[in-house]
């Protein structure tokens, strides 16, 4: 009995090793999305989700580190992955900024740099101004065309589709056979990155003004580009199968990810259970979520509010997963009320 309890603390500290950084790049780009959505006198409210970021100055350092990385590997023609790795190794102490300062000047990769700048700025005029600047250097820049969405958009309506555009530009910097090719792992290549923070983007719009089929497909074809989920989506695609009763397709993701401890996945899985009519197993379910993790059970029978902003981080089975898991899987539980009665019954 040691060996196992043993077992499930190791796994719960894996878990939360891989969900920190997830909730992290959700809660950074969710913020940044909420300061770019809100120029002033808007005519309606745009706000995605409110959450904590990390310090401004910490945000893309490793992004750019590794953009810097390969841009010097260009340039050397590099083609095997072993002369890439000895390469790479042949880097460590040296100077990366006097190296890449050295290379000819690359107009895409300013045009990037200009956008880290706006995505850290304080202000959004500051970010607006760089955005333009980098858009006149390259009209596809992803990160830059969000950024200006965000500060040019009078209303939710105009916000859409410009990240549908921000969203166009990545696929075609990207290219139709960039995607097939590297389809399943597309998170691991620095490149992809502000199509994929453009894109949850746009899904999450979509899902606040209820266009929630149509936030589901973009969720959906992130997890096929990226399986590993390094942005979070599958909780949040968890539960709008929940909110629109696809219970196969709750049943599914849950599968998908069978390994996933989180409350968010263990919650869900009792709501799929018992939409599903299978009351056993519902009860057999919320036994277990009531052992991973109590405090999110007031939360969804409406015995207490869900607090409006995220925590800066959550671990497993404390009232910061909690608050998380609520945002989650509060709007399906809400939809059902039955659920909820019978969730308070079981009391």
């Amino acid at each position: 009995m040691k060996k196992r309890e043993h077992m499930d603390h190791k796994r719960k500290r894996r878990q939360e090793k891989v969900r920190r950084p997830k909730h992290h790049e959700r809660a950074r780009w969710t913020q940044t999305q909420k300061q770019e959505a809100e120029p002033p006198e808007y005519d309606e409210d745009v706000e995605i989700a409110s959450g904590p970021s990390p310090p401004l100055r910490l945000r893309y350092t490793s992004e750019r580190m590794h953009r810097a990385m390969g841009r010097l590997a260009r340039a050397q023609k590099i083609e095997t992955d072993e002369d890439y790795r000895q390469f790479m190794n042949s880097l460590i102490g040296q100077d990366l900024d006097a190296m890449v300062n050295s290379l000819e000047d690359d107009p895409i990769e300013e045009a990037q740099e200009l956008a880290f700048q706006a995505m850290e700025a304080e202000g959004p005029r500051e970010a607006l101004a760089l955005a333009q600047q980098a858009l006149a250097l390259d009209p596809d820049c992803v990160d830059a065309l969000s950024v200006a969405a965000g500060m040019t958009a009078r209303s939710l309506k105009e916000v859409i589709p410009k990240m549908q555009q921000a969203v166009e530009a990545g696929e075609r910097a990207l290219g139709e056979d960039f995607f097939e090719e590297n389809r399943g792992h597309f998170w691991g290549i620095t490149e992809t990155r502000p199509y994929m923070r453009a894109r949850v983007a746009l899904a999450q719009l979509l899902q606040r003004i209820g266009h929630t089929d149509e936030a589901v497909r973009h969720y959906e074809g992130m997890l096929e580009l990226n399986p590993g989920d390094n942005q979070g989506v599958r909780d949040t695609l968890l539960g709008c199968y929940l909110v629109m009763d696809d219970l196969e397709g709750a049943q599914r993701l849950l599968q998908q990810y069978k390994d996933d401890f989180s409350a968010v996945f263990i919650w869900g899985e009792v709501l799929q259970r018992f939409l599903g009519g299978e009351i056993k197993k519902a009860t057999k379910s919320l036994k277990k979520a009531r052992e991973r993790n109590p405090y999110v059970e007031d939360y969804l029978s409406g015995n207490k509010q869900r607090p409006r902003n995220l925590p800066d981080h959550y671990s497993p089975g404390e009232k910061s997963e909690a608050i998380y898991c609520a945002q989650e899987l509060g709007p399906a539980w809400e939809s059902h009320p039955e659920a909820v009665a019978w969730l308070n019954a079981e009391r």
